[in-house]
């Protein structure tokens, strides 16, 4: 028995699901799948959001208004 090997790249879908479609591919026959996950996973990448809703109170300020103040406060400050 000849065995044939298909090679596919695949994304992994929610539920970790993934499809795979190839001509050699025939309904109704059984296949075996080996799945090779990368060496190191890339770690999720998180939005701009994320990383700022991330820091709670390390944060030097909580409002635009507390941002606007300390600028104010840093103009009035210079020297002209």
């Amino acid at each position: 028995m000849i065995q044939t090997i298909v090679r596919a790249k695949a994304i992994v879908q929610s539920e970790g699901q993934i499809a795979i479609t190839d001509p050699a591919l025939h309904v109704g026959e059984e296949v075996e799948v080996l799945i090779l996950l990368p060496e190191h996973s890339p770690e999720p990448k998180l939005s701009l959001l994320d990383v700022l809703n991330s820091a709670g109170d390390h944060r030097l300020f909580k409002t635009a208004e507390e941002v606007d103040q300390y600028i104010r406060e840093e103009r009035d400050s210079w020297d002209f």
